[in-house]
């Protein structure tokens, strides 16, 4: 609805108030098209959003029989940086475990699903889930994932101190803050400047102009997480700090 009024707003000020008379038919069926357009393009976007819960959804039934009671709602529909290059993709999901009565809370363990995308993942089909890898984390893999994601950006190496920070603040842009204290500064490094770990079999994470970066080995792709979805991941698992 934002983008639709914020749409609507825009076309209104692009259009002159001088248009003649005889151009204003033209111009309101101009703006009329460009309306239809915006509606369509957002209802384009929410039925991909709700085709992709299907997926995953599906996707934890197949593969996670252990999962009998859950919530599963998107987090971000397109994770990564804004000035990402790349044609891979990735779609977060929010999963909650809970007991089932009348009536049920979400009171049970977190993960977050991750859906990577790889090149010419989007089709006039829409999205090719056949390209899709899925990696289920809980708050420990994602936890894992931060302290080797700070030991690569900054000069702090000692595991155990990384964790104890991370436990009780965040990642935001400049380094890990407790409150708002900054108390394990990154690298400042250029945007052509990377700083390499690898992590495990399938990636390697790499730290480059304050983002995550999750290179996969087998498919050669590169998807640069932007810093506020790691802080809206963080926060989901530990809560705001």
């Amino acid at each position: 609805m934002k983008a639709f009024l914020l749409s609507l707003l825009v076309i209104t000020i692009l259009i002159p108030k001088n248009v003649k008379a005889q151009n204003e038919g033209v111009a309101a069926a101009a703006v009329v098209g460009g309306l239809v357009a915006i509606g369509a393009g957002i209802v384009a976007v929410e039925q991909m959003k709700e085709n992709a819960e299907l997926k995953a959804t599906e996707w934890i039934l197949s593969n996670h029989p252990d999962l009998t009671s859950f919530s599963l709602q998107t987090l971000d529909f397109d994770g990564k940086k804004l000035k990402d290059l790349s044609n891979a993709s990735v779609i977060t999901f929010e999963i909650q475990q809970f007991s089932p009565k009348k009536d049920p809370i979400l009171d049970g363990k977190k993960q977050i699903l991750f859906a990577f995308t790889s090149k010419n993942w989007v089709n006039e089909y829409g999205i090719d889930y056949k390209k899709v890898r899925w990696f289920l984390f809980d708050s420990s893999e994602w936890m894992k994932m931060m302290v080797a994601y700070v030991k690569v950006s900054s000069d702090e190496k000692n595991e155990t101190n990384i964790q104890n920070k991370l436990t009780e603040g965040r990642v935001v842009d400049k380094g890990v803050k407790v409150k708002s204290k900054l108390v394990i500064p990154f690298f400042n490094l250029s945007g052509d400047m990377y700083v390499v770990t690898d992590y495990s079999l399938v990636m390697k994470l790499l730290y480059n102009e304050r983002s995550l970066g999750i290179f996969f080995k087998d498919t050669k792709d590169l998807v640069q997480i932007g810093r506020l979805d790691i802080i809206k991941i963080h926060e989901y698992f530990f809560g705001e700090n």
